[in-house]
């Protein structure tokens, strides 16, 4: 007896830190830990920082540009090799003075050929600077063009966490609808419960058939059936909105609380302007005519200065000096494929501006369309509300008209039916009223 207690005891401890692990999150904390660990909103951030680094990069060009060479070799004969002969180049006056003043020794070597070889090994160093001076204008459109890229990258996030937000919340209120299902579920076995009893006794009292309990206690299993399904459906809606959001475990609950719907204002649906996917085409345009613009760039001529500072010892001996120079570059056989390359960039910026011009009017019957599914969601949910009263009021009836035997049990089994699925369109016209509410916020840039 006592080993059972202390069993009891243990079996409560392990049930009460099961049930105080299981953590409680909100509809925003969930929206937060989505977009915190969500791989989409991380592959995008990364996007950015990749933006961050190529605008950084493209900033460098401003500045000189810098290089060092150094170079050491030793050769197997001499680079520079050459024959002298030093009789040639002597006059004969020449020849007569040194005749007169050199042994015959000397003058028979002046008369022979001698090899001269150099620069069998040697060091070359040199260190350049470099500034562009006129390039076309492609540095300052680069920079421009990398300042676009990472702007587009930040957009793309917004467009990202949206449709995170999106898929969150239709998780969200999945597990919403399906536990409000269950809550119908057990309000529905508890009110056949009831009408079992009620006809039980009256099968024993033989005021009623068998036939009526058998087809509640079909109905019971039905019920069963469904409370089986939806609490399947729950844990996997549970384990992808934990994967989704990115938490420990799927074992949590969900904080709710069931607003009354309000109708959407009758002011404006706000402006294009404000929508990441108007501002992402425009960054496009504006990225489609800088690049248009280098294209120009890269066949125009390109100006540079420089200094430098070079050493060798080619000649044996240790030799520096520096220098200033401009160097002009003129792409003159380039522009016949460079012509056909401008136009096409240009094209691509027409392009550009007719798909924003296209797609503005899209994203405007996309926002007309939102508007139109919240009112339309809204009625919905009111007519799911009135069938719900009508349904209690409907089934109420049938069950006094079955107790005082004016009916037959499948009446009070099929108002029964339409009770539960009256509550179960209330609960899914709602879930639907909060996605549509979400889809036009982010149609509208609220």
């Amino acid at each position: 007896m006592i080993m059972r207690k202390i069993l009891a005891i243990i079996v409560c401890a392990v049930c009460c830190c099961a049930t105080a692990t299981a953590q409680t999150y909100t509809l925003e904390q969930l929206k937060a830990a989505a977009l915190q660990n969500n791989i989409a909103t991380r592959s995008a951030r990364l996007s950015i920082d990749a933006a961050q680094q190529q605008r950084k990069e493209a900033f460098t060009k401003y500045f000189p540009n810098v290089s060092g060479t150094g170079l050491w070799f030793n050769a197997n004969k001499g680079m520079a090799q050459t024959t002298l002969n030093l009789a040639e180049n002597i006059s004969p006056e020449l020849g007569a003075a040194l005749a007169q003043s050199l042994p015959p020794e000397a003058l028979v070597a002046l008369g022979n050929p001698i090899d001269v070889s150099m620069m069998k090994n040697g060091t070359i160093g040199s260190l350049m600077a470099v500034q562009p001076v006129f390039v076309g204008g492609r540095i300052i459109n680069g920079n421009k063009l990398a300042k676009v890229g990472e702007e587009a990258s930040r957009l793309q996030l917004q467009l990202s966490e949206n449709e995170v937000e999106k898929t969150t919340e239709q998780y969200y209120w999945q597990i919403v609808s399906l536990q409000e299902k269950l809550k119908t579920v057990d309000a529905v076995m508890t009110l056949l419960n009831d009408i079992t009893k009620d006809v039980d006794v009256a099968v024993r009292a033989g005021v009623a058939m068998r036939n009526d309990l058998l087809q509640v206690q079909l109905r019971q299993n039905d019920i069963e059936s469904q409370k089986l399904k939806l609490n399947n459906a729950l844990s996997i809606v549970r384990l992808l909105l934990a994967q989704y959001c990115g938490l420990s475990s799927a074992e949590f609950e969900i904080s709710h609380q069931t607003e009354d719907a309000q109708p959407l204002p009758a002011t404006g649906m706000g402006s294009l302007s404000s929508l990441p996917e108007y501002q992402l085409l425009g960054k496009q345009v504006e990225a489609a005519s800088l690049q248009r613009k280098m294209t120009v760039g890269e066949n125009l001529p390109s100006v540079s200065v420089g200094a430098g500072y070079n050493y060798h010892n080619l000649l044996d001996k240790d030799h520096s000096f520096g220098m200033l120079f401009a160097t002009v570059s003129v792409p003159i056989s380039d522009w016949w494929g460079g012509s056909h390359a401008i136009k096409r960039k240009k094209i691509e910026q027409q392009k550009a501006e007719e798909q924003l011009a296209d797609n503005s009017k899209l994203l405007e019957i996309r926002m007309q369309k939102a508007r139109n599914d919240v009112e339309e969601a809204y009625q919905q949910l009111a007519i799911a509300q009135r069938s719900i009263e009508q349904a209690e009021e409907n089934l109420r009836l049938n069950r006094n008209f079955y107790q005082a035997g004016t009916s037959k049990m499948s009446d009070l089994l099929e108002a029964q039916m339409l009770y539960q699925q009256a509550c179960d369109k209330r609960t899914d016209a709602y879930a639907d009223y909060q996605n549509r509410l979400l889809e036009y916020r982010h149609a509208t840039g609220q």
